[in-house]
């Protein structure tokens, strides 16, 4: 099966990875991804690390299942390229910094002019308007910017970022969202738009309830660790020989009897500070210290039975090696192999969607440099062979692609 998304034609032309994340997504869900290229180089990921047997997994990780087309967009030449494509398109997708398309002559006013169902989404650090708009960012810096740093961490301690680029990936997240709803209007309407999607914007999406506190109490939140804000106990506790997490929400099923009794400190269950989930917060610095005693005086594994077996949610921290070899994992197919041309199949992470009718079969393999420039010329755009070479020999394109 081509997946619920075959049909649809998408341009890319995004870099590194916030835009390549969406586009990945696109790809995965049988989308037609044809992915414009610089002709030297191309994009900048293919240089970074981590590499397997010399290739990139880094590119090889979020281009999986797209085609590799070069056009030196800076040129003329180059620019009426995706002028020539953008009829049989129906999604652009970009990443440069505001006023870089547009010193292409490709900004959404002239291609919408060529083709007025195009969805075109630009993805930039603040948006394409504001006084931060023309400046750099980069993942750390909207994540930092964004305040996702100041409440990550242990409590008195700096700021942290987390250990998955948060900004890059929120960002492809909530594109892929905007450019699916935009088709979807589409039907209605039969036109397409413009999405201005801010890298900052996103991240500042996801504070959720951070915004919220600061609102109703007046306080700055700050890092508080693994534990939550509102729940108690709600985080990472060190058994005898691992770290677990538990979880206990409070409210009418409050599975605060149970759990003291698991841990065998049934004297805190009638305890008026800890009577409710609200009241164990507040009581926090004098709680915790009892319930890590307790729990540091048997292994993780006793404490996952026991706790599973009463029904209350917890699990292990897991390290990576720990999660690609996790039963659950496994028999939800979420770690994949991508076949490549030089190297054996790659193991990547799968798409998570499960569908009971048009999940794509496999995931295709990341494209080598310009790999597919001809065959989109000509399918596509419609150019004959001796235009291509034209094209060629201007440096327009590159096509040394060989199998």
């Amino acid at each position: 099966m081509g997946g619920p998304l075959s049909g649809l034609r998408v341009l890319d032309l995004t870099r590194i990875l916030s835009g390549p994340f969406t586009t990945m997504m696109f790809a995965d869900l049988g989308a037609e991804v044809v992915k414009i290229e610089r002709p030297e180089g191309g994009d900048l990921s293919r240089g970074t690390a981590p590499f397997i047997q010399g290739e990139s997994y880094y590119f090889i990780s979020v281009n999986r299942g797209k085609k590799s087309v070069t056009v030196d967009l800076s040129s003329p030449e180059g620019a009426q390229v995706i002028k020539d494509l953008i009829p049989e398109c129906d999604i652009l997708i970009e990443n440069f910094v505001p006023g870089a398309m547009k010193k292409f002559g490709l900004d959404y006013g002239t291609l919408s002019e060529i083709n007025e169902r195009v969805i075109y989404c630009s993805i930039s650090g603040f948006g394409q308007t504001g006084p931060y708009s023309d400046k750099p960012a980069l993942d750390i810096i909207v994540q930092a910017m964004g305040g996702i740093m100041s409440i990550t961490g242990e409590q008195g301690g700096g700021p942290v970022r987390p250990g998955s680029s948060l900004g890059d990936i929120v960002a492809g997240l909530f594109s892929a969202t905007g450019i699916l709803s935009a088709v979807y209007e589409r039907e209605r309407s039969g036109k397409g738009q413009f999405i201005d999607l801010s890298m900052l914007d996103s991240q500042v999406a996801t504070l959720e309830a951070a915004v919220g506190r600061y609102y109703s109490t007046g306080d700055i939140p700050g890092p508080i660790g693994t534990r939550h804000p509102s729940f108690t106990p709600f985080q990472a506790f060190k058994s005898k020989d691992a770290w677990i997490v538990v979880a206990i929400v409070g409210g009418v099923n409050d599975q605060w009897p149970l759990f003291c009794s698991a841990i065998e400190k049934v004297e805190l269950i009638d305890d008026p500070r800890y009577v409710d989930g609200h009241s164990r917060t507040l009581n926090y610095e004098a709680l915790i210290p009892v319930l890590q005693e307790a729990i540091s005086g048997n292994t993780a594994e006793h404490w996952l039975k026991t706790f599973s077996d009463l029904g209350i949610a917890c699990g292990p921290v897991n390290t990576i090696d720990r999660v690609v070899d996790d039963p659950q994992i496994k028999h939800r197919n979420t770690i994949v192999k991508v076949p490549h041309k030089r190297i054996e199949p790659v193991p990547v992470v799968n798409t998570p969607f499960k569908f009971s009718r048009t999940s794509p079969d496999s995931l295709g393999p990341a494209p080598d440099l310009g790999e597919h420039t001809e065959e989109v010329l000509v399918n596509i755009a419609k150019y004959s062979l001796e235009k291509i070479n034209d094209l060629i020999e201007n440096g327009v394109i590159d096509s040394d692609y060989s199998e």
